[in-house]
C-alpha cells in the first residue's frame, strides 16, 4: 500500500473477464474498463487485445532475453549484480506501439548449475518501490540457500527509477517544512487540500502525458509476464511483498498456466468493492491499533522513556510533543507533519519503535536534536520519494473507482477520526487527488482461480499488520484454492519474509526450495519485542517500504 507509505492462456483470461467486470463503482464515481467507458462488451474486447499483445510481447522478450552487464552507478549495486533492460508495450492493446524500457538486475545462481531451480523475482510493493536492491539479499547470510538455488532478480516497475520515470512534482517540494497535520482539521484547512490534490492531479497529467493512463496494476501483472520470457523461464516463480501482492494475485488470475511458485507476503484485501477507497480507509483504521500497540510497549518501559505508565499517559505525552512543534517548530522544520510522518514508520516496523520512543522522550526532556534528526527529510531522497509517490498515486488513481463527490470523503474520514485519529486524515490527503484524477478510471479485475488451475502458493501475514490488514491474507486465500495461509500471531511489523522469524522463514524456505508447504494454515509465534535500549532499526532487506519510508520520512 502507500509507502511512507497501496500470463496465462487467452482462454483462461476468457472464462475470467466478464465476471470480472460486475465490481460496483464506489459512491459518486464513474467506472471504467480499460479506457474503454462503463461498456462490459467492449472492456472485454479490450482486455482480450490486452492479452495478445502480452502473448506478442513475451515471444519478443523470449528472443531477445536480457543482455547482462555491469550495473549503471546509478544503482549503487556491487559487482557481481548484473544489470540490463527489457522492453516492454506502453500499451499492450498496442504492443507494436511504443515500448518501454524496464530496469532489471541480478545475481545469478550460486550453486551447482544442475541444481539451478530459476529466477526469483521480487517486489517489494508501493505501488512506486523498486526491487534493484533485491539481488543484495544473495549476499546474506539467511537466503544462502535460496541464492545457491535460484537467480535472484530485482526490477523497476514502469514508471518507477529508471524505468520511464513518472514525476508530478518538483522533488524540492517534498522537502519543504514545517507542515500542519491536524486530527480534526478545520474546513479552511479541508479547502487547501482540495486545492493542492486539484493541482496535484492536473500536474501529474500534465507531466505524465500518454503516459500516465497506462500506469496500472493490471500493466505491472503484464509486465512481469514479459519479463518472465525475457528471463527465460517458461513459468514464473515470483514473490510480492505489500502492493506487490495484489499485482501477483492478478497475474495468477491472468496467467496461472505460467505459474510456478508465488509467495504472497503481507497481503493487499484484493476484493474489488475495496480496492482502493475502501482498503485505505481500512487501513487507517488498522493503524489506529498498531498505533496503541506501540504506546503500550512505551508504556511497559517507562523506566527508559519515562513518558507514561499506561496507554492514556503515553499519548498524552505524544499531545505535549505535538502541541510542542506546532507552537515552534523543531530546529525550525519539524512540525506535527514531519513528527507524524516519523511515528508512521512505528506503525510499519516495531524495529524502530526504541529510536522514535527516545526521540519522543529526549525532546520532553528538552532535547530535540533526535527528533529533528528522524523527522527532516534528506535532500538527497527527494526524487526517489518525489518518484514513489507520484507512481503510487497514478496506479491506484487508475486502478479503480473512487469518489468523485468531496462530501463522500468527508463524511466517511470524519466519522473514521472519531475514533482512529493518527492517519486517517493523513492518509484521506495522500490519496485525493483521485477524486479529480484526469486520466479513465479501469474497474477491479475480480482476482481468483478455479481449484486446481493454479499451483499451491504462499501467503505470510502478520496478525495486527496495519499497512495491509490480515482481513486481506484470509480474502486472498479464499480466493486462491490451494493457498496456503501462515500467520504470525500477536505480531504487526509490515513485511513478514525475511524479517526475523525463523519459523516464519523455515516455511519460506521450504517452499521456494521444494514447494512443500503445511496443508491449509499454519502459525508462527511473534519475533521477540522490540529491545528498548537498542537504537539501530534491524537492516531488514526485504521490509516493503523501508528504504522509501527512512528515505522520505512521510
Amino acid at each position: 500500500m502507500r509507502a511512507v507509505v497501496k500470463c496465462g492462456t487467452l482462454t483462461a483470461l476468457g472464462s475470467l473477464v466478464l465476471s470480472a467486470l460486475v465490481a460496483a463503482p464506489a459512491n459518486g464515481a464513474v467506472a471504467a474498463g480499460s479506457g474503454s467507458g462503463t461498456d462490459p462488451v467492449a472492456a472485454a474486447r479490450a482486455r482480450a487485445a490486452e492479452t495478445r499483445g502480452v502473448a506478442r510481447a513475451a515471444e519478443r522478450a523470449a528472443a531477445a532475453g536480457i543482455a547482462f552487464g555491469a550495473c549503471p552507478e546509478a544503482e549503487s549495486l556491487p559487482a557481481p549484480i548484473a544489470c540490463g533492460t527489457v522492453e516492454v508495450p506502453l500499451d499492450y492493446a498496442a504492443p507494436d506501439g511504443r515500448t518501454i524500457s524496464l530496469t532489471v538486475s541480478r545475481a545469478a545462481a550460486s550453486g551447482p548449475a544442475d541444481r539451478r531451480q530459476g529466477a526469483l523475482v521480487f517486489n517489494p510493493g508501493g505501488p512506486g518501490a523498486s526491487s534493484m536492491y533485491f539481488p543484495m539479499a544473495a549476499a546474506l547470510p539467511e537466503w544462502k540457500r535460496i541464492a545457491a538455488a535460484y537467480d535472484i532478480v530485482g526490477y523497476a516497475p514502469r514508471g518507477v527509477g529508471r524505468s520511464a520515470p513518472l514525476s508530478c512534482t518538483d522533488p524540492a517540494d517534498s522537502l519543504k517544512g514545517p507542515t500542519p497535520s491536524p486530527v480534526h482539521p478545520s474546513e479552511s484547512y479541508k479547502r487547501e487540500r482540495i486545492a493542492e490534490a486539484q493541482a496535484y492531479a492536473r500536474s501529474c497529467a500534465d507531466r505524465g502525458g500518454d503516459k500516465l493512463a497506462h500506469l496500472t496494476s493490471l500493466n505491472n501483472a503484464r509486465d512481469l509476464d514479459v519479463l518472465r520470457a525475457a528471463l527465460g523461464e517458461p513459468k514464473l516463480t515470483f514473490m510480492g511483498a505489500s502492493y506487490g501482492t495484489y499485482f501477483g494475485a492478478l497475474y495468477a488470475t491472468l496467467f496461472p498456466s505460467h505459474v510456478r511458485r508465488m509467495v504472497f507476503d503481507s497481503a493487499v484485501n484484493p476484493d474489488p468493492e475495496r480496492i482502493w477507497y475502501r482498503n485505505n480507509l481500512d487501513q487507517s483504521a488498522a493503524f489506529e491499533r498498531r498505533w496503541t500497540d506501540f504506546l503500550a510497549w512505551v508504556a511497559r518501559h517507562d523506566k527508559a522513556y519515562h513518558l507514561g505508565t499506561d496507554i492514556e499517559e503515553v499519548r498524552k505525552s505524544y499531545e505535549k510533543v505535538r502541541a510542542g512543534v506546532t507552537r515552534e517548530p523543531a530546529g525550525g522544520t519539524v512540525g506535527p507533519g514531519q513528527l507524524q510522518g516519523a511515528m508512521l514508520s512505528a506503525g510499519y516496523y516495531d524495529d524502530y519503535w526504541a529510536l522514535r520512543a527516545t526521540a519522543l522522550s529526549e525532546y520532553v526532556k528538552g532535547n530535540p536534536k533526535p527528533l529533528i534528526e528522524q523527522a527532516t527529510a534528506h535532500p538527497e531522497a527527494a526524487a526517489d520519494s518525489e518518484n514513489g509517490n507520484a507512481v503510487y498515486t497514478a496506479v491506484e488513481c487508475n486502478d479503480a473507482p473512487w469518489p468523485t463527490d468531496w462530501s463522500v470523503w468527508d463524511h466517511d474520514n470524519t466519522e473514521l477520526a472519531r475514533t482512529a485519529p493518527f492517519e486517517t486524515w493523513d492518509n484521506a490527503f495522500m490519496n485525493l487527488p483521485c477524486a479529480y484524477w484526469p486520466a479513465p478510471r479501469q474497474t477491479p479485475l475480480d482476482v481468483g482461480t478455479r481449484p486446481g488451475e493454479l499451483p499451491p502458493t504462499l501467503i505470510l501475514a502478520a496478525e495486527r499488520d496495519a499497512a495491509t490488514p490480515y482481513a486481506g491474507a484470509l480474502e486472498l486465500q479464499r480466493r486462491l484454492p490451494g493457498a496456503v495461509l501462515v500467520t504470525e500471531r500477536n505480531a504487526g511489523t509490515h513485511g513478514v519474509a525475511g524479517g526475523g522469524n525463523t519459523c516464519v522463514d523455515r516455511y519460506l524456505e521450504d517452499y521456494l526450495l521444494s514447494g512443500r508447504a503445511p496443508v491449509r494454515r499454519a502459525d508462527c509465534a511473534a519475533r521477540a519485542e522490540p529491545n528498548p535500549i537498542s537504537l539501530e532499526p534491524a537492516n531488514r532487506l526485504l521490509d516493503p517500504h523501508r528504504r522509501l519510508a527512512a528515505a522520505s520520512r512521510r
